[in-house]
């Protein structure tokens, strides 16, 4: 049986930034799309938290809206209901606006400056702007 919450995840509403391990357990289950909490254990990196931690984290996102999961007996296996790609936009826009005001030119230009981009990567960039502004 399948147990979703039917939360809109308050994480999307507020822009909140996931803390560093429930970002952790969020990139193993988009990676995995579904674990019992001993899988995402094992997919941790070094220090690994003790299992009974863990299971208490992934609780207490599922009651943020954050995971779901499917019962089997006294288990669960957990699945993601914030999805990757709504995390990453707006994690994304907060980025931009605190640390390049919220400018595409400030981003670009600290990625000339400081990543050393290749003029290749620039152009391909240049085409996808174009593209975009021709569908618009």
């Amino acid at each position: 049986m399948i147990v979703a919450s039917t939360k809109i995840s308050l994480y999307i509403e507020l822009m909140k930034t996931l803390l560093p391990k429930e970002e952790q357990v969020m990139q193993i289950l988009w990676r995995l799309e579904k674990a019992f909490v001993r899988e995402i254990l094992d997919e941790m990196d070094a220090p690994r938290p003790p299992v009974t931690t863990l299971s208490s984290l992934v609780r207490k996102m599922e009651d943020q809206g954050l995971v779901g999961h499917e019962s089997f007996g006294k288990a669960h296996r957990y699945y993601p209901i914030l999805k990757k790609s709504e995390y990453r936009k707006k994690s994304f826009k907060k980025l931009m606006q605190q640390y390049f005001e919220g400018s595409p030119e400030e981003l670009l230009s600290f990625f000339v400056k400081e990543e050393d981009i290749e003029i290749e990567d620039l152009t391909v960039l240049l085409e996808q702007i174009k593209k975009k502004e021709k569908n618009d």
